[in-house]
Order: C-alpha cells, then sequence, then structure tokens
C-alpha cells in the first residue's frame, strides 16, 4: 500500500518537472525567436477559428507580457497548462494512500462484520462483493462530482472496472490454485 503512495509522489514531481522543462524551453524561444513564436501563436488562433486582426491583436497584447506569452505558447503547442506551484506531490501521494486503504479495506471489513451472522463463506464473499461495488460506485460518484460527469455513468464505469478487475484476480487466483495443486 505504500507503493501506491509511494507512485502517486513520484508521478506528481515528475509531472511538475516535465511541465518545468517545457516551460524553459518555451521562454527560451519567445526571448530568442520572439517573431517566429508569435506568428505560430497567431496561426493557432487562426486554426481554432479567430478572425486573423483578432488573433494579431491578442498576441499583440500577449506579447507585451513574457510570462502570459510563454504560457499561452506551452497551451498552443503541447496543450499543457503551466506548472501548478500549489501542487504539493506528497499530498497527492498522501490522498492516494489514504484512499487506497479506505476503499480497499472496505470488502475485508465487510467479511469481517459478517463472521458473527453466518458460518458460510459464499454469503460473505456476497456481501463483500455487494459492499465493493457500493465503495466502487462512491468512487465513481466523486468522480463524477470532481470532473463534472454524469454520475450515473461515471459510477457504472467504476463499478465495471472494478468488477473486470476483480474478476481477473479472482480467475488468476483460482488457476494458480489449482495450477499448484493447493485444492482443497
Amino acid at each position: 500500500m505504500q507503493y501506491q503512495w509511494g507512485s502517486e509522489t513520484v508521478s506528481s514531481r515528475t509531472e511538475q518537472d516535465v511541465v518545468a522543462q517545457k516551460r524553459l524551453a518555451t521562454e527560451w524561444d519567445v526571448i530568442n525567436h520572439r517573431g517566429s513564436e508569435q506568428v505560430q501563436l497567431i496561426q493557432h488562433y487562426q486554426s481554432l477559428g479567430m478572425d486573423i486582426n483578432d488573433a494579431t491583436t491578442v498576441v499583440d497584447i500577449f506579447a507585451k507580457y513574457k510570462d502570459i506569452l510563454v504560457d499561452q505558447k506551452m497551451a498552443a503547442d503541447g496543450g499543457m497548462l503551466p506548472a501548478d506551484q500549489e501542487v504539493k506531490p506528497w499530498k497527492n501521494g498522501l490522498v492516494t494512500f489514504a484512499s487506497f486503504n479506505v476503499f480497499g479495506f472496505t470488502s475485508l471489513l465487510s467479511f469481517i462484520i459478517l463472521i458473527p451472522f453466518t458460518d458460510s463463506d459464499s454469503v460473505k464473499f456476497i456481501g463483500a462483493c455487494i459492499v465493493s461495488a457500493l465503495a466502487l460506485a462512491l468512487v465513481g460518484i466523486a468522480k463524477a462530482k470532481i470532473t463534472s460527469q454524469n454520475y450515473v455513468f461515471s459510477a457504472a464505469i467504476t463499478v465495471f472496472n472494478g468488477a473486470a478487475a476483480a474478476t481477473a484476480a479472482y480467475t488468476l487466483g483460482w488457476a494458480l490454485k489449482h495450477v499448484a495443486g493447493l485444492e482443497e
């Protein structure tokens, strides 16, 4: 589980580093090839449907402010937005770690809660599946809220992906159990 935290932290840090390197290269281009960079930006705005006069006016205004011009060139060239200085990789990692633990333990928790009520492994398994599906639906709804997507669609896709992953894991475990000769 610590792997999740570490990998998210490394991923966030790497993304910030890539954007910072791209920004340095774009700044160099803007400083050393300002005219051609402005022409490229005008052409980009025209490709989006802007009139040449409007595109020229916009780029002329941006050209007064080096940082804004660099940001616009980054967005136009590679779809990169400027690095968010407020992003903290360790916070992303901590949120991923906490989420992984909370949602990862829900099916185990349901299994444990059912112990006093039944000895049937099938009932416990079905209970764990239901609780896991509910947890995945909550993750899908949270994702939809953050990304302004359709709640039902996002929840359904998340539950489907989780069910597919669980089925693959269960099938692999079952196959390895039988190949290793660990059948009961």
